[in-house]
């Protein structure tokens, strides 16, 4: 979760941390109606340009409540090898062939990884990592 950096010294941090704590209580969310509240309540302080000690101290509480919650009843699955390749294809705005090129890997194996039938090796993920210019951690969902 994002924390804002500049601070605003008008209100007392402890004052704007009560008030906030009065329109939402931290504690554990239960349920998508009360995710709802916390992720606009979360927006509305990430849209405000500067936060004050006490906001900045709830949204990074509040950030890590939705955080909890998401990850328990709404896990995102890791995504396969064939999503990530397609997805930096899609972004790099690069052609498979363009890629198979660059990299030395087939173009049959990048194609089997694009249709789900083959995982990437290490040695693609270096490789692939390397012309992408990323993190090889992406290809680990």
């Amino acid at each position: 979760m994002p924390v804002k950096t500049k601070r605003r010294t008008k209100a007392g941090p402890r004052d704007s941390y009560l008030v906030l704590i009065h329109r939402f209580p931290l504690r554990a969310i239960r349920n998508d109606r009360e995710l709802d509240v916390a992720i606009a309540l979360v927006n509305e302080l990430l849209d405000r340009p500067v936060l004050d000690e006490g906001e900045d101290d709830y949204l990074d509480v509040l950030g890590n409540l939705v955080e909890d919650y998401e990850e328990s009843v709404h896990p995102i699955e890791p995504a396969s090898d064939a999503v990530i390749l397609g997805s930096l294809l899609t972004d790099r705005g690069q052609t498979q062939l363009q890629v198979a090129a660059a990299t030395g890997i087939a173009n049959s194996t990048l194609s089997n990884v694009l249709h789900g039938k083959r995982q990437l090796t290490r040695d693609h993920i270096r490789r692939l990592a390397k012309h992408f210019k990323v993190d090889p951690a992406v290809f680990h969902g």
